[in-house]
């Protein structure tokens, strides 16, 4: 028989071990909730879609700057080139954009968005980048840099690599 742990009363006052369980509980709650508003928005685009959150980021990044390539749009999504790059073999693949040699510089690759891609764009929902980037963008300095800082302690108390910071959190 598991042994019976002892209960207290409800009204009891926590002690610190309580109190540190509680706000550990807590915070864990607050990360599901940012998350799960994550995962259903990202839910949210691939059933409207039918593609990602990561390839719908890159479509509008890539209608919104015709001719960037490869390499820029890493930059601006902040991920590994390697990243991007598989993103735009997949929207080549489903054509959704064109890949074209510059004139100026046959190494350079443009991309821009076809038609196809234009008219999903126009029926996803937004934010495209997600709703993460964009509350994060409209945080004030003071918020941004403290949870920065919070969030340094954190990883490095997980132990992970940090090289996941370059996959986008919209990526199938």
């Amino acid at each position: 028989m598991p042994k019976q742990l002892p209960q207290e009363p409800l009204d009891a006052a926590p002690e610190a071990g309580q109190e540190r369980s509680l706000a550990a509980t807590q915070v864990l709650r607050k990360f599901r909730v940012v998350f799960n508003a994550v995962k259903t928005h990202f839910q949210q685009v691939e059933r409207l879609s039918g593609i990602g959150g990561a390839q719908m980021w890159a479509l509008s990044l890539i209608r919104d700057h015709p001719g960037i390539g490869v390499g820029g749009l890493a930059k601006a999504m902040d991920i590994h080139q390697t990243t991007a790059s598989n993103l735009v073999k997949a929207l080549l693949k489903l054509e959704l954009i064109a890949a074209v040699k510059s004139d100026s510089d046959r190494r350079v690759v443009e991309l821009s968005v076809l038609p196809a891609g234009s008219k999903l764009l126009r029926k996803a929902p937004g934010p495209f980048q997600g709703v993460l980037p964009d509350v994060l963008a409209r945080l004030d300095d003071r918020t941004l840099k403290r949870l920065d800082r919070d969030l340094a302690v954190l990883i490095e108390a997980l132990q992970t690599d940090e090289s996941a910071g370059g996959v986008p959190l919209g990526q199938k």
